[in-house]
């Protein structure tokens, strides 16, 4: 029989799941505040807290350090009616276990507590135990999904650790938004955050962009240039699109993550780094390893860590969260104030598959506002693609939307999108947000070709 503690000034609830765990086993006492929890805590001693984060006087966020310092040893679950990435990371990283929202699933909840007690006190060595600062005032990502959830509690713990973070997913679901919220969340938050895309650059201006170069060490360097990884000492250095990088560039990471050294082009010397990195990729990295264009061994040191972010498709539920806050964004940008969405545009967002995720989604959002006349978002304000999305797949596939592939899916979109910026390949790579070679990538593998007699602008590789 294990003691449970449960803190939540919600008497109704609380006696509820006093009377499920009393069924499960559990011997089970209530406080409804964090004062009257400690109270409780102290001559109860219990196995396990569960605390909610909203009550009058102090928050379970505040409490959560007392819990821990008179209970060193106790597994903590947090509950709260929000849906807000940055407490979810402050409470991983003052010493939670787990994170749960209201309403609460029974399922999740015997699951957890279950992970808990099995698991003994090995976990509290692992947690960090410094609250995450500052975290609201910088952009923030939204999601009730169990996968964001989950992405959430991983940045909580992983953070305070320097070790190398790979964040993958497909483009546009947000890959740098979470390099930033683990380096808001880490040991230097003040620290400078630099960012590179791996794929922007011919091979040798990457180099002189990442590590620098001395007067002469190439024509045109009419003067010595300190390298990103210098200007991010003290801080993080984030690498988006490292998959793209070349085998050359790729033995240089790997020297720097092994030695903490690197030397700038024209340098004798080589320099230290004390930079944080984070990378992130939309390719497979461990099938690029197998195919032999990308190294095991700085596959292996990239991954210590990896976060996952799933696309918007697999995360409907959190679509509405997204639309309001880039709605908020967009209206404070544009010094708009169209705060009402009709009821017809939600069921075509739902509808319509995202294959640009996010990113597709505040564009679409975007032009809609810039165009709106008054505070409510029309039906008539979305693009035709995806007003009638149904309509289109069936004409253009021959099936229904729900048996057509991803490729399917993505085949369209940058066929729409080439087509929409008569075939300006700058213009398609910014929509997509994708870079040059993989859109060219994109073009052989769909086999798609410009309309014949179209004067294509911007067609070939600068």
């Amino acid at each position: 029989m294990s003691k449970i503690l449960i803190v939540d000034d919600d008497i109704a609830s609380s006696r509820t799941l006093q009377l499920h765990l009393n069924s499960q086993d559990h011997q089970v006492r209530l406080a409804a505040s964090v004062d009257e929890g400690l109270a409780v805590a102290g001559e109860f001693q219990p196995d396990l807290i569960i605390l909610d984060i909203r009550m009058p006087g102090r928050s379970g966020l505040e409490g959560l350090p007392d819990f821990k310092a008179l209970l060193p040893q106790v597994h903590i679950i947090m509950i709260t009616a929000f849906h807000d990435m940055d407490s979810t990371i402050e409470a991983m990283q003052q010493g939670a276990d787990d994170y749960i929202h209201k309403p609460i699933d029974i399922d999740e909840l015997d699951a957890s507590i279950q992970k808990m007690l099995d698991r003994g006190s090995e976990s509290d060595e692992l947690l960090c135990s410094t609250p995450a600062e500052g975290l609201s005032r910088h952009p923030t990502m939204v999601g009730r999904s169990h996968a964001m959830k989950e992405v959430f509690k991983t940045i909580g713990l992983v953070a305070k650790s320097p070790a190398t973070v790979l964040i993958t997913g497909e483009s546009g679901t947000g890959k740098e938004l979470v390099a930033r919220a683990v380096h808001r969340a880490s040991e230097t938050p003040d620290g400078p955050f630099i960012a590179i895309n791996c794929a922007a650059l011919v091979e040798t201006l990457l180099e002189s962009d990442m590590f620098g170069h001395e007067k002469g060490a190439f024509t045109g360097a009419v003067s010595r240039q300190e390298g990103k990884f210098s200007l991010a000492r003290g801080g993080t250095i984030f690498l988006d699109e490292v998959g793209e990088l070349s085998p050359a560039m790729q033995a240089k990471l790997l020297r720097v993550l092994q030695y903490k050294e690197y030397t700038p082009l024209g340098a004798k010397k080589a320099q230290h780094s004390d930079a944080r990195v984070i990378t992130a990729t939309n390719v497979d990295l461990e099938k690029k390893v197998q195919e032999g264009s990308f190294r095991e061994d700085l596959y292996y040191r990239l991954q210590v860590i990896n976060i996952h972010l799933p696309p918007l498709r697999e995360r409907k539920e959190d679509l509405m969260d997204l639309v309001q806050t880039l709605l908020a964004r967009i209206n404070q940008e544009l010094h708009s104030n169209v705060t009402h969405i009709a009821k017809d545009v939600i069921g075509c967002l739902q509808a319509y598959e995202w294959p640009g995720n996010v990113r597709e989604l505040e564009n679409v959002l975007m032009k809609g506002v810039a165009l709106s006349h008054g505070d409510t978002f029309t039906r008539e304000l979305l693009p035709d693609y995806i007003r009638n999305q149904g309509d289109q797949a069936s004409a253009t596939e021959g099936k229904p939307l729900t048996d057509r592939s991803l490729e399917d899916v993505e085949r369209e979109h940058v066929k729409r999108i080439l087509e929409a910026t008569g075939w300006h390949r700058g213009r398609a790579c910014e929509i997509l947000g994708v870079s040059r070679p993989r859109l060219r990538r994109m073009i052989n593998q769909y086999d798609l070709v410009p309309p014949q007699g179209m004067a294509v602008e911007d067609a070939g590789e600068q």
